[in-house]
């Protein structure tokens, strides 16, 4: 879908404006190095598409190799088996899509960000989960975190304040000339990490010094100007990767209009409460005054969606779910169909820096809380893959 973003953002800030305005007269009146955990078959089947009995039977026919066996010969298998199992059955696959769903060679970088006006609203959570979960599907997937809090960094195992101290962040990448440190390749800040398919730029408090040198920067005229520095950094690595999720901060600052005019998609995180609603429209309200202005200069073209993914949906909470149905009715398909349920499993995991999917569940007395996060979050990026795989014009199939 090609649109002019200032405008879908415009429209979709009256439409909940006066929607708000509606609402209000009729309520208001009366260091530790992280390691990623094993995978069951059955989870191992799922993201590879297929059934449990076509897994066994390819281990049987040795057209994969085998894996750990654990108690019971229940096979277990890590991130690099799934991996390679992936390349082997694309090999003789009918449609090697199916294991190997990346880009192909006319196909463009996809480069999501996911944004909010204020904290709290669970977008880093989402973009580390997002980022993981599309890997373990079989994309390669950048994360960056153009966040000066630097929070997404924590959950790849760093201490930003530490390990990042000298700098290696993003910053180093898109930073103005001072005269004495120029900025370099975004390659030498890139870190792999200990998810395979997944590397990681990290941030930091530097960052921050963006925000505060930009202004000077566009007084003396320096180029590449401040909405084309993340995007220029990009394209140093567009050929490694399929997907490139960007973490911005919670505000609409210089940080986050370069993430923005780089992306080919946007993600808007909302929690269906009314005071998150109310802010979510003075960030669109706002987004679209200062994004007019960029797509006049060339600061941002066609985008591909404009989308919103409910968060900390708390399904107990009747109230949540009619506001949920309403923000539906309000803004239609741009609306994510699976929303981010709150969960204690994502809060507890949360506290160890660490996702749902690298807790380990064996045993757990809360594997059915784990499951539940797990499915919701698989939703999610399913609905997410479909719009990525429509805008190279190919279509997800389903079924096992």
């Amino acid at each position: 879908m090609d649109a002019v973003l200032h405008s879908k953002l415009r429209t979709d800030a009256d439409r909940l404006s006066e929607a708000l305005d509606a609402m209000s007269k009729l309520f208001l009146a009366p260091k530790e190095q992280k390691q990623l955990r094993t995978f069951t078959s059955s989870e191992v089947a799922q993201l590879l598409r297929v059934s449990d009995g076509y897994l066994r039977k390819s281990h049987f026919d040795r057209k994969i190799p085998e894996v750990e066996q654990g108690p019971g010969n229940k096979r277990s298998y890590t991130a690099e088996d799934i991996l390679e199992i992936r390349k082997i059955l694309a090999q003789n696959a009918k449609d090697p899509l199916q294991f190997l769903p990346g880009r192909r060679e006319d196909d463009k970088l996809q480069i999501w960000s996911t944004v909010n006006f204020k904290g709290g609203s669970s977008k880093t959570t989402t973009s580390v989960h997002l980022s993981q979960r599309l890997a373990l599907r079989g994309y390669r997937v950048l994360a960056i975190d153009a966040d000066p809090q630097a929070s997404l960094t924590t959950f790849f195992g760093y201490q930003p304040e530490i390990d990042f101290r000298h700098g290696g962040t993003l910053y180093d990448a898109i930073r103005y000339n001072d005269g004495e440190t120029n900025r370099v390749p975004i390659t030498e800040v890139l870190r792999k990490s200990y998810f395979p398919n997944l590397d990681l730029v990290p941030g930091g408090i530097m960052l921050s010094e963006f925000e505060t040198e930009t202004p000077t920067a566009l007084s003396r005229g320096e180029q590449p100007v401040f909405f084309n520095r993340i995007r220029d950094s990009l394209r140093q690595l567009e050929d490694d990767y399929d997907i490139v999720i960007i973490d911005c901060p919670p505000q609409l600052g210089y940080l986050t209009m370069s993430a923005v005019c780089a992306s080919t998609s946007l993600l808007m995180t909302i929690i269906p409460e009314r005071v998150d609603l109310a802010s979510a429209s003075q960030f669109l309200n706002m987004a679209s005054g200062v994004l007019e202005v960029l797509h006049s200069n060339g600061g941002i073209g066609a985008y591909d969606n404009f989308t919103y993914l409910l968060t900390r949906f708390d399904t107990s909470i009747s109230a949540q779910q009619d506001l949920a149905e309403w923000i539906r009715e309000i803004l239609g398909d741009s609306v994510i169909p699976t929303p981010f349920v709150k969960s204690s499993a994502v809060s507890d995991a949360g506290l160890g820096q660490k996702t749902v999917f690298e807790v380990d569940l064996s045993g757990s007395k809360n594997r059915k809380t784990y499951d539940r996060a797990i499915e919701s979050i698989n939703g999610i990026a399913d609905d997410i893959e479909r719009k990525i795989q429509a805008s190279w014009g190919r279509e997800v199939d389903d079924e096992a």
